[in-house]
């Protein structure tokens, strides 16, 4: 399920943990304040607050209200978990949402493909064009709203396309 335009996915349940509805997350953002105790997600479109979370072995154990025992911890297991936008990115960040369905030219203009998704990698983060070609973001020079620049050395997109 895709998180709606207004929602920013902030991670995903993996399973439960432990008897009393502890659930381990795996989080695809880097604001820890995200999982808050009070916080507010939605678990699968469905609202929660955050009852208590700490940080465990690079994941994050959440209890959510409504969640009490292991039996509803497994019905959430594999959960997309969701947030409103916290504002605006830094200057010279970037959202994921904001980069998905733009349109990818290089510096002269020529067009290169539409973003389909972002995959996580070690050294930078990937613009996966609907061809199957793999862009570093560290390619990015410009964007705006729809639209993304981008800066490769030659054979790049043949070599991971």
């Amino acid at each position: 399920m895709s998180p709606p335009v207004d929602r920013l996915e902030v991670g995903r349940v993996v399973k439960p943990h432990g008897l009393r509805g502890e659930v381990v997350v795996d989080a695809v953002t880097n604001h820890a304040t995200r999982f808050a105790p009070g916080g507010r997600l939605d678990v699968d479109g469905v609202e929660h607050t955050i009852v208590a979370s700490r940080p465990h072995q690079g994941r994050w154990l959440v209890q959510f209200d409504g969640v009490d025992d292991r039996d509803a911890a497994e019905r959430i297991r594999g959960a997309v978990l969701t947030g409103a936008p916290l504002g605006d990115a830094p200057q010279g960040e970037l959202w994921v949402h904001e980069l998905i369905g733009a349109d990818v030219v290089d510096r002269a203009g020529a067009p290169l493909g539409r973003v389909t998704s972002i995959e996580a990698n070690p050294a930078h983060d990937l613009l996966v064009l609907e061809s199957g070609a793999l862009v570093p973001i560290v390619f990015v020079v410009e964007h705006e709203p729809g639209l993304i620049v981008v800066d490769v050395p030659e054979g790049l997109l043949e070599l991971f396309g």
